[in-house]
């Protein structure tokens, strides 16, 4: 049996101990390389099999995860740039940072959040990208109007 074949099925067996539960990040690709000595294009397709067989979903940039698209993911599992967005999004409804009010700068949010320049800025560019805030070049970055504000 191929090796990728092999290490889909060990995967398998994971999630069907329970091991790994929908929404969990399977291994990526550079720790399927390094643990099982593989190829990059080999552990690609230990997760395009596993996708064949409806365990997983892949989405672009950020991983393969247990379940059909769409599972939701935990918050403790959620990426940390997804989760700063959270917390942001949710202090712009609730009104503690206002309509066309600056969200807290690039150098607060990383002291607050503990978190480097890029996944800061990685927050701000999913916030942006669903319509909660606008950035105005060499100013600053502003919650956008409700009306922007995504359903």
């Amino acid at each position: 049996m191929p090796i990728y074949k092999q290490i889909a099925e060990r995967i398998r067996e994971q999630i069907d101990k329970g091991e790994l539960l929908p929404g969990d990040a399977i291994p990526s690709e550079a720790e399927l390389e390094a643990e099982y000595g593989i190829a990059r294009l080999t552990a690609r397709r230990v997760a395009r099999e596993l996708r064949e067989q409806g365990l997983v979903y892949t989405v672009q940039g950020q991983g393969t995860f247990v379940g059909r698209p769409g599972t939701p993911r935990p918050p403790e599992r959620m990426p940390v740039y997804q989760r700063i967005a959270a917390d942001i999004e949710k202090r712009i409804r609730s009104g503690e940072i206002p309509v066309h009010r600056p969200i807290p700068s690039e150098k607060a949010l990383m002291r607050e959040y503990g978190v480097a320049k890029a996944t800061v800025r990685q927050a701000v560019r999913h916030l942006r990208d669903q319509g909660w805030v606008f950035t105005v070049p060499y100013r600053g970055t502003y919650v956008s109007p409700p009306d922007n504000w995504p359903a």
